[in-house]
């Protein structure tokens, strides 16, 4: 069994301590939270052991690995904390602040040796992992063009301030949103390396931005745009999205949807000439416990199987989202609003 213990049981917090739960190889050893009421209910209703002090915990509890679900001000101290101490870590996204503090973590997590993963779950959905399968395998040809998009509801109308409208905690629409986004094109692609221009528009915040548009290039020399808004009521929630064009052909997914145009004769196994659609449903696998997607899931098994060294731990490694927050931040110091 791996000992686990969380810190943070907000929304992503509780949603990873319920899959953990349920894990066949999991043992949860302690959850630590600065709400009393959080802790309170926590201890009453779950069996678990529950701290207010996460240096405590680590202590008395002696856990294999820790997730890190806080808000992303507190990812660079903590994670420096676990990783002195020689511990195996799981972190929400996005990574850091700035590229600086994510870099650090990064030497120390290879020095250390640990685990380190970092909640990208967009990697462990079925069509976008098919996506990066065919673009790595040239299906499409040299590509020419991408468009990576996300929208949705989050803020659509002027309301109390929380962590998520305060840019010092890592809160607005580039950190939050389109974090997502860039991290999906510097998987299926390459790592954005530059940014052109970039808008950072806030719509009904007061201190963030609401939207995100920025024409970007990466290390293999393709170019693209990136488009993020999480103040369209257009969407019931997050729609993802990410539309590649090459020389042979062209790509449009969604989580739930990929469809793919191949121009020649030569086709990967599984398709024909001209369009072909395929579903999520055709192409993930299935878990031992659904909550919210399988990837969510399919993230935390990964993990676990990581620290019992039954895989590579080479997907969403510190590595990759330090990567995206050097993008990230090359969109904030371009923006022109």
């Amino acid at each position: 069994m791996v000992k686990i213990a969380l810190i943070g049981a907000g929304k992503m917090g509780l949603s990873h301590l319920s899959i953990l739960g349920a894990h066949p190889d999991v043992q949860i050893v302690g959850v630590c939270d600065t709400s009393k009421i959080i802790v309170d209910v926590l201890e009453r209703y779950s069996g678990f052991k529950c701290y207010s002090d996460y240096l405590k915990m680590v202590e008395e509890a002696k856990p294999d690995a820790v997730f890190v679900s806080v808000p992303t001000k507190y990812h660079y101290t903590m994670v420096k904390e676990l990783l002195k101490r020689n511990i195996n870590v799981f972190t929400e996204k996005p990574f850091c602040l700035n590229p600086n503090e994510s870099g650090e973590l990064v030497l120390l997590a290879k020095k250390a040796g640990v685990v380190n993963q970092v909640g990208y779950h967009n990697k462990f959905v079925g069509t976008f992992k098919e996506v990066k399968r065919l673009v790595a395998s040239s299906a499409i040809g040299e590509i020419t063009h991408f468009q990576g998009e996300a929208y949705g509801p989050v803020v659509i109308k002027k309301k109390s301030e929380t962590w998520r409208s305060d840019p010092s905690e890592g809160g607005g629409c580039l950190m939050d949103y389109a974090s997502h986004v860039i991290d999906l094109i510097n998987d299926i692609i390459s790592p954005i390396e530059s940014c052109k221009s970039s808008i950072l528009k806030s719509i009904y915040s007061k201190n963030v931005d609401d939207s995100v548009y920025a024409l970007v290039g990466t290390s293999s020399g393709a170019t693209g745009i990136i488009s993020v808004n999480w103040s369209d009521e257009t969407y019931r929630k997050m729609s993802t999205s990410v539309t590649i064009i090459g020389t042979e052909g062209k790509i449009v997914s969604d989580a739930n949807e990929l469809k793919v145009y191949f121009k020649g004769d030569v086709l990967p196994k599984g398709y024909s000439k001209g369009w072909n659609v395929k579903y999520v449903t055709d192409l993930t696998e299935e878990v031992d416990f659904y909550l919210r997607g399988e990837e969510y899931s399919a993230q935390i098994d990964y993990f676990i199987k990581s620290v019992k060294r039954e895989n590579k731990n080479n997907v969403n490694t510190f590595d990759s989202a330090w990567k995206t927050d050097t993008s990230i931040s090359l969109i904030k110091n371009q923006s022109r609003i």
